[in-house]
């Protein structure tokens, strides 16, 4: 935002002020969507902009600092002036901030007259500043527009010899895009400064993945930035000594000008997100990966009207040929170009096949701008043809619809009421179709754009028609061009929270982030949970994942550069994004005014300028007055929605869907459904030791398999069933005993008839349909449910596999020691006895279906007195074993509960069919065949 403040100050017998307040302000009874509201534009290439501005005056100091703390961000912009020169003049203090950031708080210091801003609803403002009008001036509101920033600009008009301090702060939420957060500070002090330092301090509780300040002050500045960090701290300092400023040797002109970037993204230990608890507030980040995209359904709607002419139309077709080519198979589309007339490349959605993409690239670079803008006639065609294609069926269920408009002035050509545009529109499109909008240059109501892609569960961007648009085009396509999940909620249990943001999600993109936050409510709950429900691309999953309540506030309250409170304004500073969003779409002015007052309430609490709310700055005794005002209401769209992907902001407390695997009434604190344990069970466990169960003649019987490290034991093979169970071991780091123990570190469950596999290590969980692939962690806990196969992982403990409801084994997890000279992490292997296998079933276990006929006699005494020897008689042959016990994790993972059974030595030799080896498959999702 561009905030300009000009006091003139005057040192001797008085000090007079007076305000001028330009811009215009708008009743809260207007209809907005029915009027048209221009605004006076400067764009970045028509000013000079200068930090500091004047003759003669010394910069004593600049310096920038910027607070991260779980991606929210508290910047300080500090300078040091003194007019040097031998008159009275204007001193400028002038600061680049992001779009999204509001700010907090702006001080002053004249000569030791201290001037202090707060926060105040618009009314209240100026007329305590009427109220000081006579006594002096200062100025208004002039907007400004680049790429991602606005500026705040002062001027105080001080004697010779007079020192000046400002000091600037404002908030803002990082916001994750590609895979990473980017923090950037515009550098542009306009002289050399004698002491020029920016400090970026970053802490991200979970753990910092990495961090980067690439150089984007120019090759002047190389090696000069320094990045520090350990695994959840990073600091990032610039301090260029004043002869490193200088354009040359003997300059006097400074190289520092442009922009100061950082670069980082978090350690993440799962898909379920990362739930943060501080100052009685909660932040839930969620940004799952390793998740097959959904498929796309893509309409590109393009303007050709002859305001298209020349670069923005030949970066336009530029970008197009490359999002094109960015299509998958998997994916369909179809193009709309429209100026006067509206155009289809194809009438019907189609696949985006090479032969099909590059016809679409041919028609799109013969594409002649020229005519008018006829928007609505274009949006209704593009709606028309996802509907169409839907009810033919050849849209699947679980794709992502997308109407993509590109479009750089208003409609001239139809229907050119914006609020019928908008009414048609919504009226025509369907709950699961988003409309995304990018207006290029300033011709455009990007306004009107931006309501009509909220109102559709989209989002707008302004492009700039310069150099790099069609850079800018391909950027946002490449946010929304991996949807990942769609129908995302996230929920917490309502006894515990209040207040909560949005939490329903329509789509969740690869590198993006979702981000809900609450307030908690008075409790006797030490820890809180969240649950968060979605469909993926081939299966509907239900994820969980916990925290301690004062767990990171200890945490905060032992770091120096953290940001303590950021939380309780990371909650505000998304509320009042939702609210100016949601008062934006208001359908009638009392519902606006309604709204209009809880962002007034918070706007102030929070100390945030908001388009409602103005900066007071006043002298400590209150008698010189200075006023700021954002220069923007939120319906010239000040404010998009809550992410990519999202809708018009709503709230669902706890409500989970009826195929989630979670009580229907919440408890105290929800937990998944725990199932009994079967008494009787087949087990594989440790070295690999195996217990299987005969439920005929009620006995055990034990055996170890002494293979070697990478081999693949067929566990079940049921061609009947379609199931194929293997594990592949593992050897532990060093032998023991001149022995190399080994374990199973991977099993696999394949289910051949509907292409499900999961392999499941010991580090993470992988699932495959099809040619789709998703990865988990065990830091997850989550239920997965595809075709058929029901999958329930239960966080560093155990992975649950249920097929059809008639086959479920379960693998757990046990984690060694990791600096331990021999252990390894391992895997243990559960099954039921009354799994239903088909009559052909083989493999170690599998083979076990139809019961043989067991008798154990001639019980004896054996070598070790506690442990009886015996002879079994098992399929004509006669065994000698040994009475022992085995363990059994289930429920106590430590320590485990014995399960006497007989042993059978020599690897199960005459218990098993043939030799141990014949059970050696290819790989982990081979079926036996054993000669």
């Amino acid at each position: 935002m561009k905030l300009l403040l000009f006091l003139a100050l005057l040192i001797g017998s008085c000090r007079a002020f007076e305000f001028i307040i330009e811009g215009e302000w708008e009743s809260e009874d207007s209809e907005y969507h029915n009027e048209r509201f221009r605004r006076n534009v400067l764009t970045s290439e028509e000013e000079e902009f200068e930090a500091i501005k004047g003759d003669d005056i010394t910069v004593k100091s600049y310096k920038v600092e910027s607070r991260i703390t779980s991606r929210f961000v508290h910047t300080t912009v500090k300078s040091s002036v003194v007019n040097s020169g031998p008159s009275a003049q204007s001193i400028g203090f002038n600061v680049q901030i992001p779009k999204r950031a509001f700010i907090t708080n702006f001080t002053m210091n004249v000569n030791g007259i201290t001037f202090i801003g707060s926060v105040k609803e618009k009314t209240v403002a100026r007329n305590l500043y009427a109220q000081a009008r006579a006594r002096g001036k200062a100025a208004g509101i002039v907007r400004a527009n680049s790429q991602a920033m606005e500026t705040f600009k002062t001027e105080v008009h001080v004697p010779a010899g007079s020192n000046v301090e400002f000091e600037l702060h404002y908030q803002e939420m990082m916001h994750r895009k590609l895979g990473f957060y980017e923090h950037v500070l515009h550098l542009q002090p306009g002289r050399l400064v004698p002491v020029l330092q920016v400090d970026v301090y970053i802490f991200e509780p979970k753990g910092i993945a990495f961090v980067e300040a690439p150089n984007t002050l120019g090759e002047h500045f190389v090696d000069l930035i320094k990045v520090t960090h350990t695994k959840d701290k990073a600091h990032v300092v610039f301090k260029p000594t004043l002869q490193q400023q200088r354009k040359c040797h003997n300059c006097t002109e400074t190289a520092v000008d442009g922009v100061f970037t950082v670069k980082y993204d978090v350690a993440r230990e799962g898909n379920a997100g990362e739930l943060q608890v501080s100052d009685g507030h909660f932040v839930h980040f969620f940004a799952p990966n390793n998740l097959s995209p959904l498929s796309k359904n893509i309409v590109f709607v393009i303007d050709v009207s002859g305001s298209m002419w020349g670069l923005k139309m030949k970066q336009t077709v530029e970008a197009m040929k490359a999002i094109l080519d960015d299509l998958t198979m998997d994916d369909y589309f179809s193009i709309i170009d429209f100026n006067h007339n509206v155009r289809c490349w194809n009438e019907d959605l189609v696949p985006a096949s090479s032969i099909q993409v590059e016809d679409a690239k041919k028609y799109i670079q013969n594409i002649k701008p020229n005519g008018g803008t006829n928007i609505n006639e274009a949006l209704l065609k593009a709606v028309q043809m996802l509907v169409k294609a839907s009810n033919q069926g050849l849209i699947n269920p679980r794709s992502v619809s997308m109407i993509i408009l590109v479009s750089d002035g208003d409609p001239t050509v139809g229907e050119i009421k914006l609020s019928a545009i908008q009414k048609n529109v919504k009226r025509l499109m369907r709950e699961d179709f988003s409309l995304f909008s990018l207006g290029i240059g300033f011709d455009v109501d990007f306004d009107f754009l931006e309501r009509l892609a909220i109102e559709n569960r989209g989002v707008a961007q302004r492009i700039y028609a310069n150099h790099d648009a069609a850079e800018q085009l391909r950027a946002f396509y490449s946010q929304v061009s991996s949807p990942l999940l769609r129908k995302i909620t996230i929920q917490f249990p309502d006894e515990a929270v209040t207040d909560v943001t949005q939490n329903h999600f329509d789509k969740f993109f690869s590198g993006s982030e979702l981000v809900v936050a609450g307030k908690l409510q008075l409790s006797d709950l030490t820890a809180l949970q969240s649950f968060t429900t979605a469909s993926a691309a081939t299966m509907e999953l239900s994820l969980q994942t916990e925290t301690e309540l004062q767990e990171l506030d200890t945490l905060l309250s032992q770091q120096q550069h953290s940001f303590n409170g950021f939380a309780r304004q990371m909650w505000a500073y998304i509320t009042v994004n939702q609210l100016l969003a949601e008062r934006s779409l208001a359908p009638t002015a009392p519902k606006k005014r309604r709204i209009t007052q809880r962002i007034l309430n918070l706007a102030v609490e929070h100390q945030f300028v908001t388009p409602l709310t103005a900066l007071l700055v006043e002298s400590e005794g209150g008698q010189e007055r200075l006023l700021a005002d954002s220069p923007k209401d939120p319906k010239q769209g000040c404010c998009p929605a809550a992410a990519l992907g999202g809708r018009t902001p709503s709230q669902v407390l706890y409500s989970i869907p009826p195929w989630a695997p979670m009580p229907t009434s919440i408890p105290q604190t929800p937990s998944p459904v725990v199932r009994p344990l079967p008494e009787h069970i087949t087990i594989v466990e440790n070295d690999p030791h195996f217990i299987v169960h005969l439920p005929k003649n009620n006995m055990d019987v034990c055996f170890n398999i002494d293979s070697k490290p990478g081999h693949i034991l067929s566990l079940v093979s049921d061609p009947g069933t379609g199931v194929a169970i293997n594990g592949q071991l593992v050897g532990a780091k060093k032998m023991r005993d001149n022995k190399l123990n080994t374990y199973f570190g991977t099993i696999t469950v394949s289910h051949k008839p509907t292409g499900v596999r999961v392999d499941v290590g010991t580090t993470q969980i992988d699932v495959t349909e099809g040619k789709n692939n998703h990865s988990f962690s065990w830091a997850d806990t989550a239920t997965l449910l595809l075709n058929r196969v029901n999958i329930e992982i239960m966080k560093e403990q155990k992975v649950i596999v249920t097929i059809d409801g008639k086959i479920t084994v379960m693998v757990l997890l046990h984690g060694a020691w990791k600096k331990h000279p021999i252990n390894v992490d391992f895997l243990g292997f559960y099954a039921p006895s009354d799994n239903q296998y088909s009559s052909v079933a083989h493999g170690l276990i599998g083979q076990f279906t139809e019961e043989p006929e067991v008798r154990v006699f001639d019980l004896h005494d054996g070598a070790d007195p506690e442990k009886k020897e015996a002879t079994m008689e098992v399929k004509g042959q006669k065994l000698a074993v040994t009475r022992g016990w085995q363990k059994d994790y289930r429920r106590d993972k430590k320590r485990g509960s014995s399960v006497y059974c007989w042993f059978v030595h020599n690897s199960g030799k005459g218990f098993i069919e043939g030799h141990y080896t014949d059970y050696i498959v290819p790989r982990l999702d081979s079926f036996l065949t054993m000669a």
